[in-house]
């Protein structure tokens, strides 16, 4: 489908370079229309790149084609992502002094508003009555959230997170084409493949109360099911312990287990695996466990000043997946490491990835205050032959695209 993504001025427009790249990676055409003022905030060059067509701008280029108008009426859908308070009031009001809003005018495809503004603003009768007005005449509307917005601010005006405005333009490009789509779900570069990924992190109960365990948040286990199912695939997420809020946006249609310990993440996964093509595993295993787990609360009255802890090794999950893996099935591992020597990680990397025998390995350093709970991510992605074949930083729902882009 010819997908148009209008890019108005505000500072949720950087969040829009995912919403280009998430209607890409679902097999759309997408065509930018930028404001003069989304383009001081976001690079004409980030946009071309990301969704792999020129970027217009301004109202009297391509006066030959009458591109003012062509490009509404090629359209089979139109997102505006983020629409500012002004962007509203002025499509609501039918004006067109720029390129989008000539570009509007002149299609008759569903319209999709992602609004983004301060509390305020998006609270005024004004904007309120401008949103009403557009909702009368089928605009649909998705957003806003509410959650930090520029500076200290918080409340109700943060565009909606770009899976999200990704999940309503493929449901409404689906029914513009007349095909089911479920959840926002759409034909992709992984449409029909079963995925298996697991996130999150295992614990080792040592009593009742207690166990073993690591500060794996699943974020980003849970962007990856979020990036295989905007990508069409058929998604299964294995989820040991995770982070309050971490599974809130994740798509129906993804089908989701819960685990605690790595022996039940073992057998889910194991179950699991036989029927996927592709498995990702994303999730922090913990290499061992108490021995003997009491039955009740360890007392220090009893125990007295120290107490002595026998562990055992826990099963290796990724080997035994790469052992028993059947035809054409691709692994991906995942390696966590607190080496600060780039060269010393890369050779670790490496090596793990020759005793896992995974296709491919993505490697990320872990401290105190890197990776772990963070929004963040920095990785390196090994293939079968330990060659670096990608990187990637930022945060993880983009970490997680990319990862899927040399996968797939």
């Amino acid at each position: 489908m010819n997908i148009v993504v209008g890019i108005t001025g505000g500072i949720a427009a950087y969040k829009a370079v995912n919403v280009v790249r998430g209607l890409v990676l679902a097999g759309h055409d997408v065509h930018v229309v930028a404001t003069n003022g989304a383009l001081r905030f976001v690079g004409r060059p980030t946009l071309e790149a990301i969704s792999r067509n020129p970027v217009h701008s301004e109202l009297y280029e391509g006066v030959a084609e009458v591109r003012h108008v062509a490009i509404g009426q090629a359209a089979d859908l139109i997102v505006v992502a983020p629409a500012t308070a002004n962007s509203i009031a002025k499509i609501a009001a039918g004006l067109a002094d720029d390129l989008l809003g000539n570009t509007i005018l002149a299609s008759n495809a569903p319209l999709l508003l992602a609004p983004a503004m301060h509390t305020e603003m998006w609270q005024n009768a004004a904007t309120q009555a401008n949103v009403e007005v557009l909702r009368g005449r089928g605009v649909h509307i998705v957003g806003p959230a509410s959650g930090q917005l520029t500076g200290t601010d918080s409340g109700p005006g943060r565009m909606a997170e770009p899976e999200d405005i990704i999940s309503a333009a493929l449901q409404l490009a689906g029914a513009r084409a007349g095909t089911p789509v479920e959840n926002g779900t759409a034909r992709g570069d992984l449409a029909g493949r079963r995925i298996l990924i697991t996130a999150g992190g295992t614990r080792e109960p040592l009593d009742p109360v207690r166990f073993i365990g690591n500060r794996s948040s699943g974020k980003q286990g849970v962007a990856l099911a979020r990036a295989a199912a905007a990508r069409g695939a058929d998604v299964t997420l294995i989820v040991a312990n995770s982070d309050d809020g971490v599974l809130d946006r994740l798509p129906a249609t993804v089908s989701v287990q819960h685990v605690s310990t790595t022996l039940e993440l073992q057998e889910a996964t194991l179950l699991a695996a036989g029927t996927a093509e592709l498995i990702i595993m994303a999730a922090a295993v913990a290499d061992y466990r108490p021995e003997v787990v009491a039955d009740q609360k360890i007392k220090k009255e009893t125990q007295g000043d120290t107490l002595d802890l026998r562990l055992v090794k826990n099963p290796d999950i990724l080997r035994e997946l790469t052992t028993g893996r059947h035809d054409a099935q691709v692994i991906v591992g995942f390696a966590a490491e607190t080496e600060p020597d780039a060269d010393a990680l890369l050779a670790l990397a490496v090596a793990k990835r020759e005793r896992k025998g995974v296709d491919f390995l993505v490697v990320n350093r872990v401290g105190w205050t890197e990776t772990f709970a963070s929004d963040d991510n920095s990785v390196i992605v090994l293939d079968a032959t330990g060659r670096n074949v990608a990187e990637a930083q930022g945060d993880k729902q983009s970490v997680a695209d990319r990862i899927l882009d040399v996968v797939a």
